[in-house]
């Protein structure tokens, strides 16, 4: 196998890939004929996935093309179905979002290369560039995407969770609480679903790497829509919020510190960024009100990335200890549930 990740891509289908490879190639008027002309570069950060940039000389020889080679992580069909991820990504595409598709392989899939940066963890607490994904979130909510409507939180967790105690010994059903989480999650679904309450099309995973920005224009572009369904939108900003406690790239990116989690000046900037970007001056009511109901999402978020981190624990093998992030999200869960669900003294 010629293709190297700076040797190697271990786990996609190397003829496919090949093959996908030197049409895309072709289709740009660059003819391969040696692989060793491919250079592949790893990228780091993602949970699911394992992600390359892959280069190659163009017909001109002083130029290199670039693509974009996401290889799916071992067992995640169990998440999302994978046909309507991609449909969702197509539409994406055509809606002027994200990164074109390029092809496909049994194992994984061919995206146009963003010429942007991916913002870090650090980026998410800059005031401009916390402004500006907040518009493109609202741009994203907007979306008009084929399917129904229909909230998918509360089915997932569902689901989730029998995929949980199936994949856990009693021993781990036990530890994890389990058996109760199925009555924790009717109780949130009752209280979080009453009143009005706004349903977007929700990215429903935006931590940093998922983030992209051109430095000259500070465009920014959302990629990843692996999680994306019709959600509330106060659960997308839970999920946010949440993921500035993260830091993928560190020594140790399993674990979430909480007491960077944004307080709530800087969660109430980025609402009132969200909402204004619409064009219309928000209300203070307005802006609180969708502060207080997604400090409540987080309740959801904390359970919805728990189930996932027990079942990526058992199908996924990436380098990324799952288990002790699950662990962290429980007990997230249940020492905010008070504190955020006071006002509905549950």
């Amino acid at each position: 196998m010629a293709i190297k990740k700076n040797g190697f891509i271990p786990s996609c289908a190397p003829e496919e890939l090949k093959k996908v490879l030197k049409a895309v190639a072709s289709e740009w008027g660059d003819m391969i004929k040696d692989m060793e002309e491919f250079h592949v570069v790893p990228l780091k950060g993602a949970l699911t996935n394992e992600v390359f940039q892959i280069n190659w000389p163009t017909k001109h020889g002083d130029l290199h093309q670039k693509v974009l080679v996401r290889v799916y992580g071992e067992g995640v069909e169990v998440f999302f179905n994978r046909d309507d991820e991609i449909r969702t990504f197509e539409c994406m595409s055509k809606h002027g979002q994200g990164p074109r598709l390029l092809g496909r392989f049994p194992d994984g899939r061919i995206e146009e290369f963003i010429h942007a940066r991916t913002l870090s963890a650090a980026d998410l607490r800059d005031p401009e560039i916390s402004s500006l994904v907040a518009a493109k979130l609202r741009e994203f909510h907007n979306l008009d995407m084929p399917g129904p409507k229909d909230v998918l939180l509360w089915k997932r967790l569902r689901t989730w969770l029998s995929l949980s105690k199936k994949f856990c010994s009693p021993e781990a059903a036990k530890e994890f609480g389990l058996d109760i989480l199925g009555d924790e999650i009717s109780i949130l679904e009752k209280e979080l679903s009453q009143g009005y309450q706004e349903i977007g099309f929700c990215h429903n995973d935006l931590q940093y790497g998922n983030i992209m920005m051109d430095e000259e224009t500070r465009v920014i572009t959302l990629i990843d829509y692996e999680y994306a369904s019709y959600n509330p939108i106060a659960y997308d900003l839970a999920n946010h919020f949440c993921e500035m406690a993260a830091n993928y790239h560190s020594e140790t990116p399993h674990i979430l510190d909480f007491s960077i989690y944004p307080d709530t000046d800087e969660r109430r900037r980025f609402i009132r960024a969200y909402v204004a970007s619409s064009g219309n001056e928000p209300s203070d009511a307005e802006v609180e009100q969708l502060l207080v109901d997604a400090e409540k999402y987080t309740l959801a978020n904390h359970l919805f990335w728990g189930l996932w981190g027990i079942i990526s624990g058992h199908v996924n093998k990436i380098d990324f200890n799952y288990l002790e992030y699950a662990r962290q999200r429980f007990q997230q869960y249940w020492f905010k549930k008070t504190l955020a669900l006071e006002s509905l003294a549950l």
